[in-house]
């Protein structure tokens, strides 16, 4: 998730997997995969540097996750992946819904 700033200055945050398109004309306007469009204050560069900022904090707490991991450990390390930037431990998953077959 990214903060970005609308027009009007409230910010928001947006989960940046769900960004199609990133344009400026002269706003930077975001077109996420549903078609919604959002118009926000910060430059395109700016977003796009967001976005990897993200990216690389997330593959950042892979690799501290997966360091001394391997085989099963490393598949539920991925899978309750934790994104606070202070996570050491992994998160422990949810018990699945409903009954099992």
């Amino acid at each position: 998730m990214i903060e970005l700033t609308r027009l009007n200055g409230r910010t928001m945050v947006v989960n940046s997997d769900l960004i199609k398109t990133a344009e400026a004309s002269p706003d930077t306007m975001l077109t996420l995969i549903n078609g919604e469009k959002l118009i926000v204050r910060e430059p395109l560069a700016e977003v796009t540097e967001k976005i990897l900022a993200y990216r690389a904090r997330l593959l950042a707490v892979v690799a501290r996750r997966l360091q001394n991991s391997t085989g099963l450990e490393r598949v539920v390390a991925l899978a309750g992946l934790d994104l606070r930037q202070d996570a050491t431990v992994p998160a422990p998953c949810a018990p699945a819904a409903g009954p099992r077959r």
